[in-house]
């Protein structure tokens, strides 16, 4: 079971900065949110999940698992969301605005009033 978990983090890890090796920003986008489930993963892992035992200590239980990995990956989940909403919103913007979803520097740049770009 170890070397499954080890090995889906490790595609994950792989996929993640594969795509964000990309010159566009939709493959970026999806980069850093394989990495993200790559880290929420491994922070499961390393947080000795235990089964069928209470998150809280209870008088009649024989022992208990650790809540904190699983709030950590929880609250990380939510921020990511929020994280990866608010980037696909920036990259349609600057599609919009551009016409390229290229996200090198060296991108060639349109201008809309005819002068230097």
């Amino acid at each position: 079971m170890e070397l499954l978990v080890a090995l889906a983090i490790g595609v994950l890890t792989t996929v993640g900065i594969y795509l964000l090796l990309r010159a566009h920003t939709f493959p970026v986008i999806l980069g850093l949110t394989f990495l993200s489930y790559a880290v929420n993963l491994f922070l499961f892992a390393m947080g000795r999940l235990a089964i069928d035992r209470p998150p809280v200590i209870a008088p009649d239980a024989a022992g208990y698992t650790d809540p904190l990995p699983q709030a950590l990956v929880l609250t990380a989940i939510v921020i990511s969301f929020g994280m990866t909403a608010l980037i696909v919103v920036l990259a349609l913007r600057g599609y919009l605005e551009t016409g390229s979803d290229r996200s090198a520097l060296d991108a060639p740049r349109h201008s809309d009033e005819g002068g230097e770009a």
